[in-house]
């Protein structure tokens, strides 16, 4: 909610250094409420709620609802100080700018198309952002075609009807002023070297490509959550009591911890634990604010704290707002093993968890293998015992009344009923040597040590086995050491398990998130790919032109290459959130190309200029509401990008993404959009004289 106040609060002084009068910045931005104010309504008739997704697309939002009021305001403006009157100027004005507002809006809508329809985790996860976002972006559009140019026709005056503007004022005109001058300087440079500008969009492409290869991938975000969920596992054959001493000695380290509020530890089955040797903790955090430290860093503190505690080892994984899959497991991420033959699988996998076990990229790396209990065999000399009168149902019925807990009455009292249990005194239940002391009564009456007629034989046993579908199946469980992504950490897992070359009968695979992620690489570039046909076919039905969108399209790539610079500047994963934030700025990005286009052809068709005049025209005309409609768009990303809150480390990847990409593509299309337009528009032209000639010569004499 912070940052989605911040956010308005920086868009609307954003609005103000460039519009520097009261009713242009009140018009422009009373689009933010009433937008906000539509789309939380039709959120409400889709039975939507705010959660994470929804309030993280509501922020964003901020950024671009103003473009299309900004777009309106610039135009009427720029009428009304050619001495229109203000009715006038904003019918004129809104008329120009109206297709350029549908096709902006309409065209960032058609970015969010394939996610509105995808399937799978994604889908399901994103389907909420998406329709949210849309709906912004459609109910801005409406108010900036009919609200916005109302109030202009009321409320704007030429500047010569205000007093004389004071030093601020003229300071921030001065600043543009001097910056469009540059500006200008630059595009007739780029204007007389085509070649050049051309390949520096074409490198741009190629660096997207590499730079995409070369980011590291993740997931989702680590997030700070303040929440830590722990596992303690001990040796397989301890007791119940031994374990909780442990357990306490654990806790204790824990909780003396400055950063730990508090915590709830237990042991024992359930809670995805089914053996005695395991045990649960929920570490609860301070507020950050009391706090100087991160979820990571604190669970990196405790490893070494707890390094000494000889008997248990605990693993600490910081709890996530989004999770996939509902397997329990000591660490975040999965990679099970199956096969049929029981013994050839537990070898396997103790195999690969040695060898992961040594990978620097990954951290807390274990099994829910259970193979090391103790058992005790007893094992019945019948010759002994049919001649001292001892039956074998006689030794069951005997360790099951000394071990069994056999159920033999049951007391009622008034309000309430208690189960009564047959068995030994606890400090027998400690040791198999108590088995020495156990007396079997034989035929004869007389009381028989069962001893005299078994021996006991001592072996280890299978605490557990677990299943995947009908199969045997260990789950291998890791975390990322600080600095991996999780891209690196399965190719470190695929290569260990390549190195060791497991027989055909043991077959591996990813689980949980890891599973989720490796399906998700290979679906978002074809999710990119569907954004860019359904942007490239909006354009198309709307300018009636198979060149003009590849022109709006192209500049694409600068975004790309600004994202994924600021990500990896920040350190930061090309994770779904930054991916879906990627998608979101190839709609604003092409927003400048939108309004350089619309006002060269309209230019050309009615002004008589050529190509290169009315290019030239368009980009210094539309200097102004470029740079505002970009600067909006960034400085209403920045609350996100700065990751301010609980939490905020699932939102800031995108906010990174966003302000990266408009920082590198606000400098490159200005130059290289008129460049690319010429070039299409050149080649154009020669096709259509080719066809002409073509025409004629196929024409009969």
């Amino acid at each position: 909610q912070f940052s989605l106040m911040l956010s308005i609060a920086l868009v609307v002084l954003v609005i103000f250094l460039f519009l520097r009068r009261f009713w242009p910045t009140f018009i422009a931005s009373i689009t933010v409420p009433l937008a906000l104010s539509g789309t939380f309504a039709f959120m409400y008739l889709c039975h939507y709620s705010i959660d994470n997704l929804s309030l993280m697309a509501v922020t964003i939002s901020v950024g671009f609802v103003v473009d299309d009021a900004i777009v309106v305001i610039e135009n009427i403006h720029r009428f009304i100080e050619q001495g229109e009157a203000p009715m006038q100027a904003a019918f004129k004005g809104a008329r120009q700018i109206g297709f350029t507002v549908i096709s902006m809006s309409t065209s960032l809508v058609a970015v969010f198309i394939p996610l509105l329809f995808m399937g799978g985790l994604i889908g399901r996860l994103f389907h909420e952002f998406a329709v949210t976002v849309s709906l912004a972006i459609l109910v801005s559009g409406f108010i900036s075609l009919t609200l916005t140019p109302m109030l202009c026709s009321r409320f704007l005056k030429p500047e010569a009807a205000y007093r004389k503007p004071g030093i601020f004022v003229r300071a921030c005109e001065q600043s543009f002023n001097w910056l469009l001058g540059h500006y200008e300087t630059g595009l007739r440079w780029v204007l007389l070297h085509h070649s050049f500008m051309l390949m520096v969009a074409f490198l741009t492409l190629v660096a997207t490509i590499a730079l995409y290869r070369a980011v590291p991938k993740g997931f989702f975000p680590q997030q700070d959550t303040g929440i830590i969920m722990g596992t303690t596992d001990a040796a397989q054959d301890i007791s119940f009591v031994a374990m909780a001493e442990l357990q306490q000695k654990v806790a204790r380290i824990v909780l003396d911890d400055p950063a730990v509020a508090t915590m709830a530890s237990f042991i024992g089955a359930g809670a995805g634990a089914s053996t005695v040797n395991n045990g649960r903790m929920f570490i609860t955090l301070k507020p950050r604010g009391e706090r100087n430290v991160s979820a990571d860093q604190i669970i990196n503190r405790l490893r070494k704290k707890l390094g000494g505690v000889s008997g248990v080892t605990l693993f600490l994984q910081a709890s996530q707002d989004i999770r996939v899959g509902g397997r329990m497991s000591r660490a975040q991420f999965q990679y099970a093993l199956q096969s049929g033959d029981l013994d050839e699988l537990n070898r396997w996998s103790t195999l690969l968890v040695d060898k992961l076990s040594h990978a620097p990229e990954l951290k807390d790396v274990s099994s829910d293998q259970q193979t090391q209990g103790l058992q005790t065999m007893v094992v019945i000399d019948r010759d002994a015992a049919a001649r001292l009168g001892v039956s074998p149902i006689a030794i069951d019925n005997t360790l099951y009344d000394a071990f069994g807990q056999r159920q033999v009455s049951t007391m009622y009292r008034q309000y309430n009923q208690f189960h009564v249990i047959l068995e030994v005194e606890p400090k027998y239940l400690l040791d198999p040597s108590s088995l020495n002391q156990i007396y079997v009564r034989s035929t004869n009456g007389f009381q028989v040590p069962l001893a005299a007629v078994a021996k006991f034989k001592p072996s280890n046993t299978f605490l557990s086995v677990n299943h995947q579908g009908q199969f045997p199946a260990v789950t291998l469980s890791f975390n990322l050491a600080p600095g991996i992504a999780l891209g690196q950490a399965t190719e470190v897992v695929e290569r260990a398990v390549e190195e060791l070359k497991m027989p055909s009968t043991v077959l591996g695979s990813f689980q949980g998130t890891a599973q989720v992620f490796r399906a998700s690489m290979s679906s978002t570039p074809l999710l990119v790919a569907a954004a860019l046909l359904a942007v490239y076919v909006v354009l198309g039905m709307l300018y009636e032109s198979l060149i003009h969108p590849l022109t709006i399209i192209s500049t694409l790539p600068s975004a790309g290459v600004g994202a994924l610079l600021a990500l990896m500047f920040c350190g930061v994963d090309l994770s779904l959130v930054s991916f879906i934030g990627i998608i979101l700025l190839m709609g604003i990005v092409k927003k400048n190309a939108i309004m350089m286009i619309d006002f060269a052809l309209e230019a050309e068709r009615h002004e008589g200029l050529s190509p290169r005049d009315a290019i030239y025209k368009a980009c210094v005309i539309r200097f102004r509401p470029i740079m505002m409609t970009t600067m909006a768009a960034l400085f209403g990303a920045l609350p996100l990008a700065l990751g301010l809150g609980t939490g905020s480390e699932l939102r800031q990847p995108l906010g990174i993404a966003v302000v990266g990409g408009l920082l590198l593509s606000q400098t490159l299309t200005l130059y290289t959009t008129p460049v690319i337009y010429l070039t299409f528009e050149s080649l154009g032209q020669r096709v259509k004289a080719w066809r002409r000639q073509r025409r004629v010569q196929l024409a009969p004499a």
